[in-house]
Protein backbone atom coordinates (compact mmCIF):
# COMPACT_ATOMS: atom_id res chain seq x y z
CA UNK A 1 0.00 0.00 0.00
CA UNK A 2 1.32 3.43 -0.93
CA UNK A 3 1.03 6.52 1.22
CA UNK A 4 -0.56 9.33 -0.77
CA UNK A 5 -3.73 11.33 -0.40
CA UNK A 6 -5.78 9.37 -2.94
CA UNK A 7 -5.03 6.00 -1.34
CA UNK A 8 -5.79 7.39 2.12
CA UNK A 9 -9.08 8.85 0.90
CA UNK A 10 -10.07 5.59 -0.77
CA UNK A 11 -9.19 3.48 2.28
CA UNK A 12 -11.00 5.88 4.62
CA UNK A 13 -14.11 5.93 2.42
CA UNK A 14 -14.24 2.13 2.35
CA UNK A 15 -13.78 1.94 6.14
CA UNK A 16 -16.52 4.52 6.81
CA UNK A 17 -18.87 2.96 4.26
CA UNK A 18 -18.41 -0.52 5.76
CA UNK A 19 -19.02 0.89 9.24
CA UNK A 20 -22.28 2.50 8.10
CA UNK A 21 -23.43 -0.66 6.33
CA UNK A 22 -22.79 -2.69 9.47
CA UNK A 23 -24.31 -0.07 11.79
CA UNK A 24 -26.68 2.18 9.79
CA UNK A 25 -27.93 3.79 13.01
CA UNK A 26 -24.63 5.69 13.20
CA UNK A 27 -25.63 7.84 10.22
CA UNK A 28 -27.17 11.26 10.94
CA UNK A 29 -30.94 11.13 11.18
CA UNK A 30 -32.91 12.02 8.08
CA UNK A 31 -36.55 11.44 7.05
CA UNK A 32 -37.34 8.04 5.55
CA UNK A 33 -39.32 9.73 2.80
CA UNK A 34 -37.45 12.03 0.46
CA UNK A 35 -34.45 12.20 -1.80
CA UNK A 36 -31.22 10.55 -0.68
CA UNK A 37 -28.27 12.93 -0.44
CA UNK A 38 -26.05 12.98 -3.50
CA UNK A 39 -22.94 13.09 -1.30
CA UNK A 40 -22.98 10.00 0.91
CA UNK A 41 -22.12 10.14 4.61
CA UNK A 42 -18.92 8.15 3.98
CA UNK A 43 -17.94 10.63 1.25
CA UNK A 44 -18.69 13.54 3.60
CA UNK A 45 -16.36 12.14 6.28
CA UNK A 46 -13.64 11.53 3.70
CA UNK A 47 -14.04 15.03 2.25
CA UNK A 48 -13.74 16.61 5.71
CA UNK A 49 -10.54 14.70 6.47
CA UNK A 50 -8.99 15.76 3.18
CA UNK A 51 -9.88 19.37 3.99
CA UNK A 52 -7.95 19.17 7.27
CA UNK A 53 -4.96 17.36 5.74
CA UNK A 54 -4.64 19.82 2.87
CA UNK A 55 -4.83 22.83 5.19
CA UNK A 56 -8.05 24.56 4.15
CA UNK A 57 -9.64 26.05 7.30
CA UNK A 58 -12.27 27.91 5.23
CA UNK A 59 -15.03 25.76 3.74
CA UNK A 60 -15.82 27.98 0.73
CA UNK A 61 -12.21 28.01 -0.47
CA UNK A 62 -11.92 24.27 0.22
CA UNK A 63 -14.94 23.44 -1.94
CA UNK A 64 -13.60 25.61 -4.78
CA UNK A 65 -10.36 23.64 -4.62
CA UNK A 66 -12.22 20.32 -4.48
CA UNK A 67 -14.29 21.20 -7.55
CA UNK A 68 -11.12 22.00 -9.48
CA UNK A 69 -8.97 19.06 -8.34
CA UNK A 70 -10.99 16.27 -6.69
CA UNK A 71 -13.81 15.50 -9.10
CA UNK A 72 -12.28 12.06 -9.72
CA UNK A 73 -13.06 11.24 -6.08
CA UNK A 74 -16.24 13.26 -5.51
CA UNK A 75 -18.50 13.53 -8.58
CA UNK A 76 -20.94 15.65 -6.58
CA UNK A 77 -19.93 18.42 -4.19
CA UNK A 78 -22.44 20.51 -2.19
CA UNK A 79 -22.44 24.27 -1.78
CA UNK A 80 -20.73 25.74 1.27
CA UNK A 81 -23.93 26.08 3.33
CA UNK A 82 -25.00 22.51 2.60
CA UNK A 83 -21.55 21.15 3.42
CA UNK A 84 -21.50 23.09 6.70
CA UNK A 85 -24.95 21.85 7.74
CA UNK A 86 -24.14 18.23 6.86
CA UNK A 87 -20.88 18.38 8.76
CA UNK A 88 -22.45 19.84 11.91
CA UNK A 89 -25.09 17.11 11.88
CA UNK A 90 -22.39 14.45 11.61
CA UNK A 91 -20.66 14.96 14.98
CA UNK A 92 -21.62 11.48 16.19
CA UNK A 93 -20.62 9.83 12.93
CA UNK A 94 -17.20 11.51 12.87
CA UNK A 95 -16.62 10.40 16.46
CA UNK A 96 -17.55 6.80 15.62
CA UNK A 97 -15.34 6.67 12.52
CA UNK A 98 -12.48 8.08 14.60
CA UNK A 99 -12.88 5.30 17.17
CA UNK A 100 -13.18 2.63 14.46
CA UNK A 101 -9.87 3.73 12.94
CA UNK A 102 -8.13 4.01 16.31
CA UNK A 103 -9.17 0.52 17.43
CA UNK A 104 -8.01 -0.86 14.06
CA UNK A 105 -4.49 0.43 14.78
CA UNK A 106 -1.92 -1.55 16.77
CA UNK A 107 -1.19 1.53 18.89
CA UNK A 108 -4.64 1.24 20.48
CA UNK A 109 -3.28 -1.44 22.82
CA UNK A 110 -0.20 0.55 23.93
CA UNK A 111 0.24 0.41 27.69
CA UNK A 112 1.63 3.97 28.00
CA UNK A 113 -0.48 7.08 27.51
CA UNK A 114 0.34 10.76 27.78
CA UNK A 115 -2.17 13.45 28.72
CA UNK A 116 -2.13 17.21 28.27
CA UNK A 117 -4.38 20.12 27.38
CA UNK A 118 -3.79 22.77 24.74
CA UNK A 119 -5.58 26.07 24.01
CA UNK A 120 -8.22 26.26 21.28
CA UNK A 121 -8.66 29.99 20.75
CA UNK A 122 -12.15 31.10 19.70
CA UNK A 123 -11.88 34.89 19.46
CA UNK A 124 -9.58 37.85 20.03
CA UNK A 125 -11.69 41.00 20.05
CA UNK A 126 -13.91 42.12 22.90
CA UNK A 127 -16.81 42.44 20.44
CA UNK A 128 -16.42 38.79 19.45
CA UNK A 129 -16.43 37.70 23.09
CA UNK A 130 -19.61 39.66 23.78
CA UNK A 131 -21.50 38.44 20.71
CA UNK A 132 -20.28 34.86 20.41
CA UNK A 133 -22.65 31.92 20.85
CA UNK A 134 -19.74 30.24 22.65
CA UNK A 135 -19.99 32.59 25.63
CA UNK A 136 -20.51 30.56 28.78
CA UNK A 137 -18.46 27.66 27.42
CA UNK A 138 -15.48 29.55 26.07
CA UNK A 139 -13.72 31.76 28.63
CA UNK A 140 -10.49 33.61 29.29
CA UNK A 141 -7.50 31.49 30.21
CA UNK A 142 -3.71 31.51 30.30
CA UNK A 143 -1.30 29.24 28.44
CA UNK A 144 1.92 28.93 30.46
CA UNK A 145 3.72 27.05 27.65
CA UNK A 146 3.42 30.05 25.33
CA UNK A 147 3.06 32.79 27.98
CA UNK A 148 -0.18 34.17 26.57
CA UNK A 149 -3.75 34.83 27.56
CA UNK A 150 -6.54 33.68 25.24
CA UNK A 151 -10.31 33.44 25.02
CA UNK A 152 -11.65 30.05 24.13
CA UNK A 153 -11.44 26.41 25.13
CA UNK A 154 -8.90 23.74 25.89
CA UNK A 155 -8.58 20.41 24.14
CA UNK A 156 -7.79 17.76 26.76
CA UNK A 157 -6.15 14.87 24.96
CA UNK A 158 -5.13 11.38 26.07
CA UNK A 159 -3.00 9.69 23.42
CA UNK A 160 -0.32 7.10 22.87
CA UNK A 161 3.36 7.96 22.53
CA UNK A 162 2.86 7.58 18.78
CA UNK A 163 0.21 10.30 18.80
CA UNK A 164 -2.88 8.10 18.39
CA UNK A 165 -5.85 9.82 20.10
CA UNK A 166 -7.44 7.60 22.74
CA UNK A 167 -9.84 9.97 24.50
CA UNK A 168 -10.43 13.71 24.50
CA UNK A 169 -12.68 16.51 25.66
CA UNK A 170 -13.25 20.18 24.90
CA UNK A 171 -13.71 22.29 28.02
CA UNK A 172 -13.56 25.93 29.06
CA UNK A 173 -10.14 27.53 29.28
CA UNK A 174 -10.24 27.51 33.10
CA UNK A 175 -11.62 23.99 33.53
CA UNK A 176 -9.73 21.94 36.11
CA UNK A 177 -7.42 19.52 34.30
CA UNK A 178 -7.62 16.79 36.92
CA UNK A 179 -11.41 16.86 37.05
CA UNK A 180 -11.70 16.93 33.27
CA UNK A 181 -9.48 13.87 32.97
CA UNK A 182 -11.52 11.97 35.56
CA UNK A 183 -14.71 12.89 33.71
CA UNK A 184 -13.22 11.62 30.43
CA UNK A 185 -12.66 8.24 32.04
CA UNK A 186 -16.05 8.33 33.78
CA UNK A 187 -17.79 8.72 30.41
CA UNK A 188 -15.97 5.65 29.06
CA UNK A 189 -15.18 3.40 32.03
CA UNK A 190 -14.26 0.53 29.70
CA UNK A 191 -11.12 2.41 28.62
CA UNK A 192 -9.48 1.69 31.98
CA UNK A 193 -11.45 -1.41 32.99
CA UNK A 194 -10.00 -3.26 30.00
CA UNK A 195 -6.42 -2.06 30.71
CA UNK A 196 -5.36 -2.85 34.28
CA UNK A 197 -1.95 -1.36 35.04
CA UNK A 198 -2.12 1.28 32.31
CA UNK A 199 0.61 3.92 32.67
CA UNK A 200 -0.48 7.54 32.29
CA UNK A 201 2.09 10.35 32.10
CA UNK A 202 1.09 13.95 32.70
CA UNK A 203 2.70 17.24 33.62
CA UNK A 204 2.81 18.97 37.01
CA UNK A 205 -0.80 20.14 36.71
CA UNK A 206 -2.08 16.59 37.14
CA UNK A 207 -1.53 16.41 40.88
CA UNK A 208 -3.44 15.94 44.13
CA UNK A 209 -3.80 13.08 46.59
CA UNK A 210 -7.51 12.57 45.90
CA UNK A 211 -7.01 12.75 42.12
CA UNK A 212 -4.14 10.29 42.16
CA UNK A 213 -6.05 8.04 44.52
CA UNK A 214 -8.96 7.84 42.08
CA UNK A 215 -6.61 6.97 39.23
CA UNK A 216 -4.93 4.30 41.34
CA UNK A 217 -8.33 2.84 42.25
CA UNK A 218 -9.06 2.57 38.53
CA UNK A 219 -5.83 0.64 38.01
CA UNK A 220 -3.81 3.50 36.49
CA UNK A 221 -0.11 3.90 37.21
CA UNK A 222 0.21 7.69 37.18
CA UNK A 223 3.55 9.39 36.55
CA UNK A 224 4.26 13.11 36.72
CA UNK A 225 7.19 15.41 37.56
CA UNK A 226 7.61 16.51 41.17
CA UNK A 227 6.15 19.88 42.05
CA UNK A 228 8.10 22.47 43.98
CA UNK A 229 8.70 21.23 47.52
CA UNK A 230 7.99 17.59 46.70
CA UNK A 231 10.50 14.75 46.82
CA UNK A 232 11.71 13.37 43.49
CA UNK A 233 9.15 11.01 41.96
CA UNK A 234 9.62 7.74 40.11
CA UNK A 235 10.30 8.01 36.38
CA UNK A 236 11.80 11.50 36.57
CA UNK A 237 14.34 10.70 33.85
CA UNK A 238 11.50 10.05 31.38
CA UNK A 239 9.55 13.24 31.83
CA UNK A 240 11.65 15.68 29.81
CA UNK A 241 11.74 13.65 26.54
CA UNK A 242 8.12 12.55 26.93
CA UNK A 243 7.03 16.13 27.55
CA UNK A 244 8.40 16.91 24.10
CA UNK A 245 6.30 14.06 22.70
CA UNK A 246 2.97 15.54 23.81
CA UNK A 247 4.06 19.02 22.76
CA UNK A 248 4.92 17.63 19.34
CA UNK A 249 1.51 15.95 19.05
CA UNK A 250 -0.24 19.19 19.96
CA UNK A 251 1.88 21.02 17.40
CA UNK A 252 0.78 18.56 14.72
CA UNK A 253 -2.84 19.39 15.51
CA UNK A 254 -2.23 23.13 15.62
CA UNK A 255 0.60 23.70 13.17
CA UNK A 256 -0.27 21.20 10.44
CA UNK A 257 -4.00 20.66 10.97
CA UNK A 258 -4.90 24.26 11.93
CA UNK A 259 -6.77 23.41 15.12
CA UNK A 260 -6.80 27.04 16.30
CA UNK A 261 -8.02 28.26 12.89
CA UNK A 262 -11.18 26.18 13.14
CA UNK A 263 -13.58 29.03 12.32
CA UNK A 264 -16.40 27.62 14.45
CA UNK A 265 -18.82 30.06 16.05
CA UNK A 266 -21.21 27.67 17.80
CA UNK A 267 -20.78 24.77 20.21
CA UNK A 268 -21.56 22.22 17.49
CA UNK A 269 -19.41 24.04 14.96
CA UNK A 270 -16.31 24.08 17.17
CA UNK A 271 -16.90 20.49 18.29
CA UNK A 272 -17.12 19.02 14.80
CA UNK A 273 -14.10 21.00 13.60
CA UNK A 274 -11.98 19.74 16.50
CA UNK A 275 -13.18 16.20 15.76
CA UNK A 276 -12.35 16.76 12.09
CA UNK A 277 -8.70 17.48 13.00
CA UNK A 278 -8.49 14.55 15.41
CA UNK A 279 -9.97 12.26 12.76
CA UNK A 280 -7.46 13.49 10.18
CA UNK A 281 -4.57 12.73 12.56
CA UNK A 282 -6.02 9.32 13.41
CA UNK A 283 -6.65 8.49 9.75
CA UNK A 284 -3.05 9.34 8.83
CA UNK A 285 -1.65 7.19 11.66
CA UNK A 286 -4.03 4.34 10.74
CA UNK A 287 -3.11 4.47 7.05
CA UNK A 288 0.62 4.79 7.74
CA UNK A 289 0.41 1.72 9.99
CA UNK A 290 -1.34 -0.29 7.27
CA UNK A 291 1.33 0.82 4.77
CA UNK A 292 4.21 0.03 7.17
CA UNK A 293 5.42 3.61 6.98
CA UNK A 294 8.50 4.30 9.15
CA UNK A 295 6.92 7.30 10.95
CA UNK A 296 3.26 6.79 11.83
CA UNK A 297 2.46 10.41 12.71
CA UNK A 298 3.94 11.86 9.53
CA UNK A 299 1.43 13.82 7.41
CA UNK A 300 3.89 14.75 4.67
CA UNK A 301 2.50 12.26 2.16
CA UNK A 302 -1.00 13.72 2.51
CA UNK A 303 -0.56 17.49 2.61
CA UNK A 304 -0.30 18.12 -1.14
Amino acid sequence: MTTNLDTLATALYVKADDLLKASPQLAPWRPKVGMAPQLSDAELVTLSVMQALLGFPGEARWLRYARAHLRHLFPYLPQQSGYNKRLRKSVGLVRNVLRALATDTAGWTDDIWVVDSTPVECGRSRETVQRSDLAGWAEYGYCASHSRFFWGLRLHLVCTLGGLPIAFALAGAKANEQQTLLEIFAVEPALLAERPGQTLIGDKNYFGAEFEGQLAAAGVHHLRPARKGEAERAGAELFKPLRQVIESINQTLKGQLDLERHGGGTVTGVTVRALQRLLALTAAIWHNAKADAPVLRSLTAYDH
